[in-house]
């Protein structure tokens, strides 16, 4: 009967081929879907390790962590310099990162730090920061850029850029008297570094030394050398990246900043507050997983579709087969043959289709969303979607081979017109 099956297909190659085609395209977008959904999870998840916790003025956590780590959004307060220096001395302490918020180049935040932000800063798992080309910040007008930054603005080691005051894609006002200039390109990260310009906590002091109370004063353009002589200490800070002696004291770390009387602080744990943002746009994975789902679906009703009308067509190929001998069960057999070949096959070639989509999609969605899709063996919810495809297949083959199935011998050898 398999032998049967399979000359009977390749004699409707093309009515096949398309079946195969369709349930081909199914399970590639199912399983490109159920990859992206996978990976964006844990690229997002891991957009920061290492860190134990993320401290801010009083807000809400996840706000926090949307102007700290993804650079969106504004902080509603500062940290003065005095309080940075009072939790720096914490004996549970190891390390602690400043950043610094407030200003643009082109649509990209610029954030000011210190070296310790190249040292301890850790995404992924537990990856450092690594440079394509050129060196950290020196002098207080260097930046080092993020890849994507470097790419869509054509950027190399040495040019010269002016950053703008606000974070618009319009400058409407430039520090253009005091330019800054690259001194390092990153390479691509996958998270928020590779579009982001980073520059010295001097730097963020230094643009702003010709301005007051938010705005530049007419006549006044401090040269380069004179401000690289000044005090350029900050005076406050946007957010703070603290790393613990020991994760055991997290949590009374998290208290004591919390409690700090000074001025009010928050002071959050960036892993569950990634998950409670995640939980927040997590409706839009469902829904590709839904509208994946459906395509699923309508392959395997194209499946059904071309066995159904292939019947009328084969009617006299059924009769034959009767009269040399074949029972019902055996037509039935043989088109539950089909239908699991042309499943399997859809299958086979979906997974080729995937992997394909993959390898090529990939290196565009790194460098234009910062996703990273490696290609690695299925998963064992891929190869619980694959038993389901081809259940599915499977019994979608049942109701055609029903239909053969109760075709009699005289029908089939009989003349309709």
């Amino acid at each position: 009967m398999i032998s049967i099956a399979w000359k009977s297909l390749c004699n409707r190659w093309q009515t096949a081929l398309l079946a195969v085609l369709a349930i081909a395209m199914s399970v590639a977008l199912i399983l490109t879907v159920e990859k992206i959904r996978r990976d964006a999870r844990s690229s997002f998840t891991q957009t920061v390790s290492g860190t134990d916790l993320i401290i801010g003025a009083r807000s809400g956590s996840i706000q926090l962590l949307l102007y700290s780590v993804f650079r969106i959004g504004d902080p509603t307060n500062n940290i003065s310099w005095e309080s940075v220096e009072a939790i720096k001395e914490r004996s549970a302490i190891d390390w602690l990162i400043p950043l610094s918020l407030g200003d643009s180049h082109a649509g990209y935040r610029v954030l000011g730090t210190n070296h310790d932000y190249f040292e301890h800063y850790r995404f992924g798992s537990k990856q450092s920061i690594q440079f394509e080309t050129g060196k950290r910040f020196d002098d207080v007008f260097d930046a080092v850029i993020g890849s994507e930054v470097a790419v869509q603005l054509g950027y190399k080691v040495g040019d010269k850029m002016t950053v703008a005051h606000g974070t618009g894609k319009v400058a409407l006002v430039e520090h253009d008297n005091q330019p800054f200039f690259v001194s390092g390109i990153l390479k691509p990260t996958g998270t928020p570094i590779d579009r982001t310009i980073h520059v010295s906590l001097e730097g963020i002091e230094a643009m702003h030394i010709d301005w007051r109370n938010g705005a530049s004063v007419k006549g006044e353009g401090t040269a380069p050398e004179t401000i690289r002589q000044m005090d350029l200490q900050p005076r406050a800070v946007t957010a703070l990246m603290v790393g613990l002696k020991s994760r055991a004291a997290v949590f009374r770390e998290q208290r004591a900043i919390n409690t700090y009387r000074e001025e009010p602080l928050l002071a959050i744990l960036p892993g569950v507050t990634l998950q409670q943002l995640w939980n927040l746009v997590s409706v839009a994975e469902k829904a590709l997983l839904a509208i994946s789902i459906c395509v699923v679906l309508a392959g395997l009703v194209n499946l059904m579709s071309v066995l159904l009308a292939g019947l009328n067509e084969r009617r006299r190929e059924m009769a034959v087969l009767r009269s040399t001998g074949a029972r019902p069960s055996h037509v039935f057999l043989l088109l539950c043959i089909e239908s699991t070949v042309l499943t399997a096959g859809g299958i086979i070639a979906g997974l080729f289709l995937h992997y394909a989509l993959t390898g090529i999609g990939s290196m565009y969605l790194q460098q234009r969303f910062g996703l990273s899709l490696p290609l690695t063996l299925p998963e064992s919810g891929d190869i619980t979607i694959l038993f389901y495809v081809a259940l599915s297949g499977v019994v979608a083959g049942t109701l055609p081979a029903l239909q053969a199935y109760r075709k009699s011998l005289a029908d089939g050898l009989s003349q309709r017109i």
